[in-house]
């Protein structure tokens, strides 16, 4: 069951990732727009890879930290995206199914986090 979830939230996030890099490469050459689209690329394709380093955790509370890390950089994302979207870099459209998918991320990881917190038995990792 852990395997299978798992395996499709590496691919979700990939998918995720490739989704970011494809609308960096249609952004303007303008200096805002680069400045941004840098900040996006760099916080949108970190997601996948903090999930995937939490696959390969040695502890509940290695894997906590990790999805921690990846609703972070989810957070950021949402952030640069919709300061591509109020600077007038992009249309909603552009922005839409990356804003979705971000959010969607997010809700799912909340609670991977929180089921793995309840399993520990409320112990935080601090």
């Amino acid at each position: 069951m852990k395997s299978a979830g798992r395996k499709d939230l590496k691919l979700r996030t990939r998918e995720f990732a490739l989704q970011i890099v494809r609308l960096y490469t249609t952004l303007p050459r303008t200096t805002v727009a680069q400045v941004l689209g840098m900040q996006v690329l760099r916080s949108g394709t970190s997601v996948g890879a903090h999930y995937r380093e939490g696959t390969r955790a040695r502890s509940d509370a290695e894997f906590i930290s990790k999805l921690e890390g990846a609703l972070q950089e989810l957070e950021e994302t949402a952030y640069w995206l919709e300061l591509l979207l109020d600077a007038g870099v992009v249309t909603e459209a552009a922005v839409a199914d990356a804003g979705r998918e971000a959010e969607e991320l997010t809700a799912i990881l909340i609670t991977c986090v929180r089921n793995v917190k309840e399993r520990m038995g409320g112990r935080e990792r601090r």
